[in-house]
């Protein structure tokens, strides 16, 4: 029997579906969607609308979508994945080995838990610990019996795909050896990213008035406490700035906020909010901005993969310390800045020393060096594998 893979996972996204067809070309796999059929068009409570992505993400590579019993199905909590018969359909497909990717979920753990000693088990996951838990003496209790539960969870798993840095700290602090750790670098399409779209991004800047010779800094997500969009208007408006213009795009909770703050201030013509834009128009929207900023205080910002996508696009990038890529990815003063999360000062004085135009355009190519050398799917799939070929 030659090696085949099986891979668990909640549901098609646009991140992992091109990684799957590369390496279903190299090596046999069937990936398993857990949270059954419906997930491909679902409601997104992060951007408070239903969300349908318009790029493929079922091609290339065979899946399978697994009955999901669960009263509420969804990613969002434990027990919105449950599966009765992932078990026997994974014994079914008799696979060499094994990739889990994310345990909090009933079936994942379950599948972990049966699997463990009988075939090599795999798992991929972007934790960090860069988040602030509880302090205190409660709170203190609290993180210690978190480490020793997810000590119990990753003793379950033979190797573990790390994307970047602060993954792996995370990982060596959950007491996986050095031994058993992958580096897997989180990565994305860049070939959609990397094509010029110059005359469409300028003719969106004419749409939004913005001149050619004017700056901007782009924002492009959730509108959602955790990625901090607030911080980044109220720098931007406190920020001593001349033509420089912050374009916020995407929907969610803090939407009514931010616009009425916007609507009141003295800048409100420098400020646009456009709605959620497609996968198919995002690489025209990073290549109009010259500034991508993603000022997440989190909880839960694990990397933000929209930053590879800006970079890509050869975008400056300005990011808080807490997003689990800015240590891989923004090289400072090089190709942009990290500020101090929640920082509102620092990020003031990030946007008003934001350069010249000329000079953003260098650092800008700096980003997609960095990008298309070392964090593209080919890097990602050629790790993963070489770790499969030894099973």
């Amino acid at each position: 029997m030659g090696k085949k893979i099986a891979i668990v996972t909640t549901h098609p996204i646009q991140y992992y579906a091109p990684l799957f067809k590369l390496l279903s070309k190299s090596i046999e796999l069937k990936v398993f969607y857990t949270w059954g059929e419906d997930s491909l068009e679902k409601y997104d409570p992060g951007f408070g609308k239903k969300v349908e992505w318009d790029v493929p993400l079922l091609e290339g590579y065979d899946y399978q979508y697994m009955e999901n019993t669960s009263k509420e199905p969804g990613s969002h909590h434990f027990k919105g994945i449950k599966n009765p018969r992932i078990v026997k359909e994974l014994l079914d497909y008799n696979p060499s080995s094994i990739l889990v990717i994310g345990w909090g979920y009933d079936s994942h753990l379950k599948v972990l838990k049966y699997f463990k000693g009988k075939i090599p088990l795999y798992f991929r996951g972007d934790s960090t610990l860069l988040d602030n838990y509880q302090s205190g003496l409660l709170g203190s209790i609290k993180n210690v019996l978190r480490r020793f539960f997810l000590i119990w969870i990753y003793s379950h798993v033979d190797k573990v795909f790390y994307v970047g840095t602060e993954s792996k700290l995370y990982f060596k602090w959950a007491l996986i050896q050095e031994s058993q750790l992958v580096f897997s670098p989180h990565s994305i399409d860049n070939t959609r990213y990397i094509i010029d779209y110059s005359d469409k991004a300028n003719e969106l800047r004419a749409s939004l008035s913005i001149s050619s010779s004017d700056r901007v800094i782009l924002f492009a997500g959730k509108f959602e406490i955790k990625k901090n969009p607030l911080l980044l208007l109220n720098s931007f408006l406190k920020a001593t700035t001349e033509n420089i213009h912050l374009v916020f795009i995407g929907n969610g909770e803090e939407e009514n906020k931010l616009k009425k703050i916007a609507k009141e201030s003295s800048k409100s013509s420098f400020i646009r909010f456009v709605s959620f834009q497609n996968q198919s128009m995002m690489p025209i929207w990073y290549q109009m901005a010259d500034v991508f900023c993603l000022p997440s205080k989190g909880p839960g910002e694990t990397w933000g993969l929209a930053v590879n996508e800006a970079m890509a696009c050869g975008k400056v990038i300005i990011v808080s310390d807490k997003v689990g890529c800015a240590n891989d990815l923004v090289r400072d003063g090089i190709n942009g800045w990290i500020f101090g999360s929640d920082n509102q000062q620092d990020l003031q004085e990030k946007i008003e020393n934001i350069p010249k135009k000329e000079i953003l355009v260098e650092m800008g190519k700096e980003s997609k060096s960095i990008i298309i050398k070392n964090w593209g799917l080919n890097n990602t799939s050629y790790s993963i594998l070489k770790e499969w070929k030894n099973i």
